[in-house]
């Protein structure tokens, strides 16, 4: 039987909400109300990458003939563009975000917080179809009423928890549990397959701890509880390898490879040549691991950069990695170092590479001393 003609090639999808990668709308009251409480509990999360999708309440608007970007000095940026609405290019817009509020009077989330206003019982039934994944109800009024619709519609609707809507920390707390759902597991990639010039032999067969390098590193890994492949150059059929599919740029090829494996999670880098990492390092990145960050990384104490190789890096370091790439550039530590990442220090002896047949030799020593 032949096999079914597929005209695109069968990608993992990167999880998105309707606009986003994890969203809830507001509806039901007037759209200030909603306004206001978003930024009442933007401010309780203000350590999360938060976003507010609204649409202009202007009766008047001239199409733009010009994208303004300002920036003020601070930082902070006000945008005015000429691009309609489009889920595909505002899950790029929103690709950095780790929640984004939604004013549902407008546009439909992918769930939803439906707020009781007994004055838009009417606005409430014309929209009954968009409530599809009610996560709490806010009540406007300590006696707002369920319209007659909602109960037909959601028999068990007086079930959902409520709040008032004076209660901004127990919604802040409820929403902070709907950030913290979405948070990626991580798995570990092992980089090996490279070159190692320098070396003259592979890097990841050299052995300091009675087995390869690449042995020991992925047994650290899965020591921690992480599902860990090893990064390879040439196509393999094993289940614990991943080879390239960005090829000729070397560990950014593999860290991008990885992701498009699988997308949704975040991915735990380390490179073989680091002999002295060790289980209590490793331990620390994963406590300290920010996913609010675009990555979790290590720098030594006296050192200059951050080491991309001993990273976790979140899945919205996948975007950034290929926006970068299509700006010509494969070096991850340029990314990391024009990111917004969250920097470990550590010891510079810690994450000390190793390049040369002499290098390893002392080392080598030191370690079975």
């Amino acid at each position: 039987m032949d096999k079914k003609h597929t005209k695109h090639t069968n990608l993992v999808k990167k999880y998105n909400d309707n606009f986003a990668p994890n969203e809830i709308a507001f509806l039901g009251t007037k759209c200030g109300v909603i306004a206001n409480l978003v930024h009442k509990v933007s401010k309780r999360l203000s350590n999360y990458n938060l976003g507010y999708f609204d649409a202009s309440h202007a009766k008047d608007v001239e199409q733009n003939t010009l994208a303004e970007y300002t920036f003020h000095h601070e930082g902070n940026l006000q945008i005015n563009t000429s691009s309609p609405v489009n889920k595909y290019e505002q899950r790029l817009q929103f690709y950095n975000h780790d929640f984004v509020f939604i004013n549902g009077n407008h546009y439909q989330g992918a769930k939803q917080i439906l707020i009781l206003d007994d004055e838009k019982e009417a606005s409430v039934k014309k929209r009954l179809d968009q409530l599809t994944n009610i996560q709490f109800i806010i009540k406007l009024n300590e006696d707002s009423r369920y319209f007659d619709c909602l109960l037909e519609r959601f028999p068990n609707i007086k079930n959902i928890t409520s709040y008032t809507i004076n209660e901004v920390d127990k919604i802040s707390n409820h929403i902070h549990n709907l950030i913290k759902e979405n948070i990626a597991p991580v798995k570990g990639l092992v980089l090996i397959g490279g070159k190692s010039t320098r070396m003259g032999r592979d890097k990841s067969e050299l052995v300091y701890y009675k087995k390869p390098q690449k042995e020991h590193v992925k047994e650290l890994l899965e020591s921690c509880s992480l599902k860990t492949f090893y990064s390879v150059q040439a196509s393999s059929e094993k289940e614990n390898e991943i080879h390239d599919t960005f090829l000729n740029l070397g560990p950014f090829g593999g860290i991008c490879s990885a992701f498009q494996k699988d997308p949704n999670s975040a991915w735990f880098v380390i490179a073989t040549d680091v002999p002295f990492v060790n289980n209590e390092l490793i331990q620390l990145l994963l406590q300290k691991r920010n996913p609010s960050k675009i990555a979790t990384t290590v720098k030594g104490k006296n050192k200059e950069f951050p080491e991309p190789l001993i990273t976790i890096y979140e899945p919205k370091a996948y975007g950034k990695l290929l926006a970068y790439l299509a700006q010509g550039y494969s070096c991850p530590r340029k990314m990391l170092i024009n990111s917004d990442i969250e920097i470990i220090e550590v010891d510079d002896n810690l994450i000390r590479n190793i390049n040369t047949p002499e290098e390893f030799e002392q080392v080598k020593k030191k370690i079975e001393y």
